[in-house]
């Protein structure tokens, strides 16, 4: 009898450590990112390509930032029950979310460095990352734009 409760319970407990440490790390994440955007928010973001022409430009830089978010088994699981269903997959909504801010954030930091005041006709790449033997991937967000020093 306490045998078979045990092999229950282990493998629920494991299940519930690794919910809550994941949700550790994200809450983690989303505090973190939260603090590094508002030291940012004085850098202008524009996904215009062209410039406004009263805009004396003086230098110009290519800056990019990347992130890779790797998914767990739980927004694995939770995607394969969607697929099933049919419906948004707020899983992985998050998991995009994460990584789309990530990137902007790393790109920002890059144009605040070489001393540009804003970034200019700011774009997005995502690409998936496939886990080997049905093991959970990860994504992938490229930002990129034109960070600029204006007079």
């Amino acid at each position: 009898m306490v045998q078979a409760l045990l092999q229950f319970v282990i493998p629920i407990g494991l299940i519930v450590l690794g919910l809550v440490t994941g949700k550790c790390i994200e809450t983690r994440h989303l505090s973190n990112l939260a603090k590094r955007e508002e030291d940012l928010k004085e850098l202008k973001v524009c996904n215009l390509r062209r410039l406004p022409a009263e805009l004396q430009i003086t230098e110009s830089f290519i800056v990019t930032g990347s992130c890779v978010i790797a998914t767990d088994y739980f927004k694995v699981f939770a995607a394969a029950l969607r697929n099933l269903f049919g419906g948004e997959i707020k899983a992985y909504r998050s998991l995009m979310s994460r990584a789309r801010r990530e990137a902007l954030v790393r790109l920002l930091e890059q144009a605040k460095k070489l001393g540009a005041g804003g970034v200019w006709n700011v774009r997005f790449e995502t690409s998936t990352i496939q886990g080997k033997k049905k093991k959970p991937g990860g994504v992938e967000v490229l930002a990129y734009g034109t960070a600029v020093k204006s007079a």
